[in-house]
């Protein structure tokens, strides 16, 4: 896992220039930058050294924007926020993916980059192998528990601070319809949540368990109806603690995830280095198909167009939540820096890169934005682009100290029913575990109110 090269200088920030398609950052590094980003003044060099650089591992071509069709400019607040997200990405770059006090971690590494570990420390290299077994077939979670390592191997490791990267289960609750949200406490003593959406009790078809994972710990964007928003923002998962929510879950069910979706807490487009290296190592270690792989952003300016860049078949969901900008603008602060008409451009430039449908995730707030005219608008606006879609819509879960309300199962229906006659491909994302205050953020809000809370089991049943 080499988590440097997903850092590309400055002269790689793709611009909005109008006169010319966009090319790969190689390509694009001897060329001059004439229209800076409208980003760039607010949140400064990081910026464009992070979500500018994408590792980029193909050339993606894109359609130019039309002249007028450009980024805003964030909110003094909502700057700073995503600047501080920024800097804790470039951390964890620099760190190389190190724990605390510069540990280091074995979880995320490669099988061959496991043999090259053992190899470095006087070992055979198939100690590697035995290493990676370990850890994603045994599910150990301290070096001590690797009984089929040499025991002065064990206790060199020890000594010398190496950790396999797992996290402590600190609580769970759990719904009748077999959801379970997890609460995991990381090396600095930090939470996050981690939810396993098992199949129905009746459903047919494959037998799939979805791991919705989180990206970050809190979120900086402050969507006003998520819970982890108003949790606030503490700081950037790395790759390892990525992963270990998905072998949380595996071992919760005793059975293989099938399905992952970043969509829990945190925006996985302002930490993406760490997001990819842990989706590759989800793809090819622990064997999850890129196309089971959904990739959640509300929207950062120029990110659709780095994870294009990445060689993956992964789904992009645009949590879209409004159809028009003034809307979006109440409920999304982000909107005012990536406008709608923009975020629409770049998706369908992201299809036209990529032939990979974009999911739109449509929260549904009554009173709010679920309207049949607001169905109409919102198809007419998928409608005027050339690209394969889909909407998600999502009825609203309920969180403390919001006046938002779900809206009726009639008005749900009629929502979907609208955009299908518009011939736009809809589905309802059915609720689970809100019994279990599962709602992404809701968990870890209930333990930053009452840290002393121990195991949350009995809380969040009455939650």
């Amino acid at each position: 896992m080499n988590l440097v090269r997903d850092l590309h200088p400055l002269q790689n920030l793709f611009c909005n220039t109008r006169n010319a398609t966009l090319v790969s950052c190689s390509r694009f590094a001897h060329r001059a930058c004439r229209q800076s980003h409208s980003l760039a003044p607010q949140l400064g060099r990081n910026y464009q050294s992070l979500v500018a650089g994408a590792g980029a591992v193909r050339d993606a071509t894109y359609i130019p924007r039309k002249e007028g069709v450009s980024d805003g400019a964030w909110k003094q607040a909502d700057a700073e926020a995503v600047e501080e997200a920024l800097q804790d990405g470039a951390r964890i770059v620099k760190d190389g993916g190190l724990a605390s006090k510069g540990a280091e971690v074995l979880l995320g590494k490669s099988l061959e980059e496991l043999k090259e570990f053992a190899e470095s420390r006087g070992q055979p290299k198939f100690r590697g192998q035995q290493l990676q077994d370990g850890l994603v077939k045994n599910l150990i979670r301290d070096i001590g528990e690797f009984s089929n390592l040499p025991k002065a191997w064990r206790q060199e490791l020890l000594d010398s601070g190496v950790k396999t990267g797992r996290s402590e289960l600190f609580g769970k609750s759990e719904s009748p319809d077999g959801t379970v949200k997890l609460l995991l406490k990381l090396h600095d003593g930090r939470v996050v949540e981690a939810v396993g959406i098992p199949p129905e009790k009746d459903a047919k078809g494959p037998q799939r368990l979805t791991a919705c994972i989180s990206s970050q710990v809190g979120c900086p964007m402050r969507c006003t109806f998520c819970a982890t928003g108003k949790g606030g923002f503490a700081r950037n998962l790395m790759p390892h603690e990525i992963i270990d929510q998905v072998l949380h879950i595996q071992e919760y069910f005793g059975k293989r995830v099938s399905n992952i979706v970043f969509m829990g807490m945190g925006e996985p487009m302002l930490n993406l280095p760490s997001v990819m290296s842990a989706h590759g190592f989800i793809n090819k270690t622990l064997g999850i198909g890129a196309r089971h792989i959904t990739i959640s952003t509300v929207g950062v300016p120029n990110t659709m167009r780095k994870l294009a860049d990445y060689d993956t078949q992964a789904t992009l969901a645009i949590s879209l939540h409004a159809p028009t900008q003034s809307l979006r603008e109440t409920l999304v602060p982000s909107a005012r820096a990536y406008p709608l008409e923009a975020i629409m451009h770049d998706a369908e430039a992201y299809f036209q890169a990529t032939s990979r449908r974009v999911s739109f995730e449509y929260t549904l707030i009554d009173g709010v934005n679920a309207t049949t005219e607001q169905a109409k608008q919102l198809a007419a606006l998928i409608r005027a682009r050339d690209m394969a879609a889909h909407v998600n819509l999502i009825p609203w879960n309920p969180v403390d100290e919001s006046d938002f309300k779900r809206p009726s199962r009639n008005a749900v229906f009629r929502f979907k029913n609208t955009l299908e006659a518009c011939n736009i491909s809809a589905s309802i994302r059915i609720t689970r575990g809100l019994d279990a205050a599962a709602a992404c953020g809701q968990l870890r809000n209930i333990y930053q109110k009452n840290p002393l809370i121990e195991g949350l089991e009995s809380h969040a049943a009455a939650a």
